[in-house]
């Protein structure tokens, strides 16, 4: 299989694998990690997302450190590391240890890319999910974004990026920020495209990095809607491909990389196999066409006495889900 296409990230002189492995499960299970990352590394992924609330940075790290020793890799700069800051540590003089934490975690000396997890705060401590309401805070984040960029400046990550920000919040922080955020990390498939953020971060030279491409069906956070999609399965059927091949397939089109979450070797394979075959114009047509739904609208972070009252703040949209 040959290696996985890439795209430089602004002047940060990285480049990102277009597909990724995602480390998010729930409950955590880390041995089945530590094996399944271990086995990507093996047919081909290079990129591997992970996050502090997700208790997949240690197995995340075992598996790196055994891929070295056992020769799959010669050496940690051949892979894309992501990690995430979450809101009971996005405070002010909080974020530096906690990537510190985050590299003893992983058993490295620096990221590729470190992200603000979400665009809000919460009481510092030990994190709990599901988030409690109460401890639901508005972010400071002048102060936060400034230690992002110290943190890079110190190496410790090679880019600095958000997830989970609309393009009004975007804005807000470029006006801020001395370094601009390389990439936001958005749920982006078929059902929910994110044209006018896709726009606006094209405009503004950010990259986006698509989660949850197949609706993460099985997760307390998903559901089914993406992979029984009649439009996805049709085209799926006339190409003689699988409906993530062709969820995949068009996010690859879009000039945007993907985190993709499968534990089962088979379709780890399958799910690099988009490379050498195109969607037709029709296939593009009728996808551009399937009503919009999200599938992850965040509503245990609205609250009334939180810094999103309502999910059109959060979003800065009015959203179907």
């Amino acid at each position: 299989m040959g290696s996985i296409p890439e795209k430089a990230l602004g002047s940060t002189g990285k480049a990102i694998p277009l597909v990724g492995m995602g480390t998010a499960v729930y409950p955590s299970a880390p041995s089945e990690t530590k094996d399944s990352v271990l086995h990507a590394i093996k047919v081909g992924y290079r990129h591997f997302d992970t996050a502090s609330v997700y208790n997949s940075e240690k197995p995340l790290g075992e598996a790196i450190k055994m891929a070295l020793q056992i020769g799959l890799i010669n050496s940690r700069d051949e892979l894309f590391v992501t990690s995430k800051l979450w809101g009971n540590n996005a405070h002010p003089h909080c974020v530096l240890p906690t990537l510190q934490q985050t590299l003893k975690n992983l058993e490295l000396e620096y990221l590729d890319l470190y992200l603000i997890h979400w665009p809000l705060s919460m009481k510092p401590g030990n994190f709990e999910f599901p988030v409690k309401k109460e401890d639901l805070l508005p972010m400071d984040y002048a102060s936060v974004w400034k230690d992002l960029e110290d943190c890079q400046k110190l190496g410790l990550t090679k880019a600095i990026g958000v997830s989970n920000f609309s393009s009004k919040k975007l804005d807000d922080l470029l006006r801020i920020a001395t370094i601009p955020p390389a990439v936001n990390q958005v749920e982006m498939n078929a059902l929910w495209q994110q044209k006018k953020l896709r726009e606006f971060c094209t405009e503004k030279g950010i990259h986006i990095t698509a989660y949850s491409p197949l609706g993460a069906r099985g997760t307390p956070w998903g559901g089914d809607r993406v992979m029984e999609c009649q439009v996805l399965k049709e085209i799926a059927q006339a190409r003689g491909k699988t409906i993530a091949q062709v969820c995949l397939r068009w996010i690859y089109e879009q000039g945007v990389s993907v985190i993709v979450k499968s534990f089962n070797k088979e379709r780890m394979k399958e799910n690099l196999a988009i490379f050498d075959w195109e969607l037709t114009a029709e296939d593009i047509q009728k996808i551009d066409q399937i009503q919009q739904f999200k599938g992850v609208p965040a509503l245990e972070f609205i609250s009334d006495e939180g810094p999103y009252r309502s999910l059109v703040e959060l979003w800065d949209e009015e959203i179907q889900f």
